[in-house]
């Protein structure tokens, strides 16, 4: 297949090159170049100026982003006006099939509550045998401004599979690092490995076309997570092949 990944320069989306060069045509939508790879360079904010990077792909993986150390002008550039801009010049395209990195920001004010806020603080012995775990079900709760653009993503990704007949898969990312490894108490809870990350995208990128809409949590398969990775394995085959124990 022909995939275009936007923001391929970051971290994440350099791990999904990786992970799926060998097997797969890859292109980037990029505010630069990116080395060995046809790119297309642009603003997402941009519609006029990135439409002719879709034309021809079968999937698109939408990486690119804004963060919330930037601000609300460019979160609302980029994960609004952006994010509009990554389905919008998908559909006109004939794009088959999104795949949209949300963020975990979008259900972590569960931590709030217990016993997610024992886990995250690392109560572990208070923490019960068995509670139930923060799924595509769970109602959101974003922590920030950051996570509600966020959850405009998911929106769109829902309303383009139904109204347009697009395959739009949502990823909620967790806690990805350049050192690749869990560096806190709390992110022993929601760490994600690079190599787990990018098998999850590749997962959902190469999910049967009856797959017409879902949401995933993207963390490895830590021993201390609130966030359910059952479904993901199930749908999709998805198997973490890390633990953020290892960096106890």
């Amino acid at each position: 297949m022909k995939i275009l990944v936007t923001g391929m320069s970051g971290r994440i989306g350099s791990a999904v090159r990786r992970r799926m060069e060998g097997s797969h045509e890859m292109f980037a939508l990029n505010r630069r170049d990116v080395p060995g790879v046809p790119t297309t360079q642009a603003d997402i904010a941009d519609l006029d100026a990135i439409r002719p990077a879709f034309v021809g792909m079968d999937v698109v993986v939408h990486m690119a982003g804004g963060f919330e150390s930037q601000g609300l002008e460019q979160l609302l550039r980029s994960n609004i006006n952006g994010a509009y801009n990554i389905y919008e010049a998908s559909r006109e395209a004939g794009v088959k099939r999104v795949v949209y990195a949300s963020s975990g920001r979008v259900i972590s004010n569960y931590e709030r509550d217990e016993p997610y806020k024992a886990i995250v603080e690392g109560r572990y012995e208070e923490v019960p045998a068995d509670f139930p775990k923060i799924s595509h079900l769970s109602p959101v709760r974003p922590e920030s401004i950051y996570g509600c653009t966020k959850l405009w993503g998911e929106a769109l990704a829902r309303y383009y599979s139904e109204a347009f007949d697009m395959s739009c898969i949502v990823i909620r990312v967790g806690y990805v690092n350049n050192e690749d490894m869990a560096n806190s108490t709390r992110r022993f809870s929601h760490w994600s490995s690079q190599r787990d990350i990018a098998q999850l995208v590749e997962k959902c990128v190469e999910a049967p076309d009856s797959l017409r809409f879902d949401i995933f949590n993207g963390t490895s398969d830590n021993k201390w997570t609130y966030r359910d990775l059952d479904h993901a394995k199930q749908v999709v085959g998805y198997a973490p092949e890390d633990n953020a124990e290892a960096f106890r």
